[in-house]
């Protein structure tokens, strides 16, 4: 057994705790709090705290960092993204950029990823990695004539995988406007009672889309072949939309939310949902900004993730806060690290082992140095921290 002592220690579970101690025996926490004698190996002026939890990214799209320009429209700037995809022609996705994105976000103190997925191509770079991650097949289709055999033939793939104790399978509806109603309710019932991603409320022609059935959306949906003239707008807003079909539930991991407006943000909050957001990918799509202190007052679950390196510069999470401390300069700092940390992990289904500082949970341990004046703890941390500041602590990381 190994007893650190730091600074600060931030359990997320407590509040922080001044001088106070982590001991981790066999790679499980097994004691936090205040010093208690023994032996004890002093770390000096860094703050302790769980790793954190990106809520959202694709790491398969690594290989777009700083290939698909930011937007004002977000439907212009999927079109961007779709024909850069295309110039594969089939070819997976390289392996060499989502490594280093692998190796760049556990550097920068992420333990744990909710990764959505079209391809699988990151399942093999996280089995040889550190990270933990919720692997989310995620399934398009809105013109698609046998939604269960989309379902059957996802969990066919995922089952026909290397199995890894740190990484789990779900599966993930992309969007409402590439989903149809009917490969919703077959992703929901093929789910089986685990996390369900799906992007909503992400960009204000995604709400005309479901209010009228009209807009940038349907038009890329006609350009591609995959318009359902079938399909009725629900005239609704996206979260009843997902009710209406039986999605939102505490499982559901609504991804941006940036045009939730109240009614949205109550029916998550009501089913104990998450809201994951991703404030530096939105201003880069051409979402917008989305509107964080909303998120918090209204009592849903909230997240952080950073989406992937097509839309964002790096996968440090530590930025991400940084960029929802700016758009959120009233919620408490220790809510955001929450956010970060302990959220994450209950959304994504890894709370008893992750996401806190707490006896009998996994030892992934961050230890980031601080500046010899920091006053408010919790207030530096969420103001941004860069890799070659942070150490990861013993355990299994």
């Amino acid at each position: 057994m190994v007893t650190y002592r730091a600074a600060w220690v931030l359990p997320i579970s407590g509040r922080p705790v001044a001088g106070g101690v982590v001991s981790v025996e066999r790679g499980v926490i097994t004691g936090v709090g205040a010093h208690e004698g023994g032996p004890v190996e002093d770390l000096g002026n860094v703050a302790v705290l769980p790793g954190l939890v990106n809520a959202h990214t694709h790491l398969e799209l690594s290989w777009m960092r700083g290939r698909v320009p930011p937007n004002t429209s977000m439907p212009a700037w999927a079109r961007t993204l779709m024909g850069l995809r295309r110039e594969l022609a089939g070819a997976p996705d390289p392996v060499e950029p989502i490594v280093e994105a692998v190796r760049a976000a556990h550097a920068s103190g992420t333990c744990l990823l909710g990764d959505v997925t079209n391809t699988l191509a990151a399942y093999e770079p996280l089995v040889d990695s550190a990270l933990s991650a919720a692997v989310c097949a995620e399934l398009i289709g809105f013109s698609a004539r046998d939604p269960e055999a989309i379902v059957r033939a996802a969990l066919e793939r995922s089952a026909a995988l290397t199995p890894a104790d740190r990484l789990r399978l779900s599966l993930a509806a992309h969007a409402p406007y590439s989903v149809s109603p009917a490969l919703l309710q077959a992703i929901a019932r093929g789910n089986a009672g685990r996390p369900l991603s799906i992007h909503l409320g992400e960009s204000a022609q995604e709400v005309e889309f479901l209010r009228q059935g009209t807009g940038e959306w349907r038009a890329l949906l006609e350009t591609v072949g995959a318009w359902n003239a079938d399909w009725t707008p629900p005239a609704c807003g996206p979260v009843e939309y997902l009710e209406r079909l039986g999605l939102v539930h505490e499982r559901l991991v609504a991804v941006h939310g940036v045009q939730f407006d109240d009614d949205d943000l109550a029916r998550l909050a009501r089913a104990r949902a998450t809201v994951v957001a991703c404030p530096r990918s939105n201003r880069w799509t051409g979402a917008g900004e989305p509107p964080i202190e909303r998120f918090y007052a209204s009592g849903a679950r909230v997240a952080i993730g950073t989406d992937s390196l097509a839309s964002v510069d790096d996968l440090n999470l530590f930025a991400e806060m940084a960029a929802v401390r700016q758009l959120a300069p009233r919620v408490p700092a220790s809510r955001i690290l929450e956010s970060a940390t302990l959220a994450g992990a209950q959304a994504l289904g890894f709370a008893p082992e992750l996401g806190s500082l707490e006896p009998g949970k996994r030892a992934q341990i961050l230890a980031v140095r601080l500046p010899a004046d920091v006053g408010d703890v919790e207030e530096y941390l969420v103001g941004g921290v860069e890799p070659r500041d942070i150490d990861w602590l013993g355990g299994d990381a």
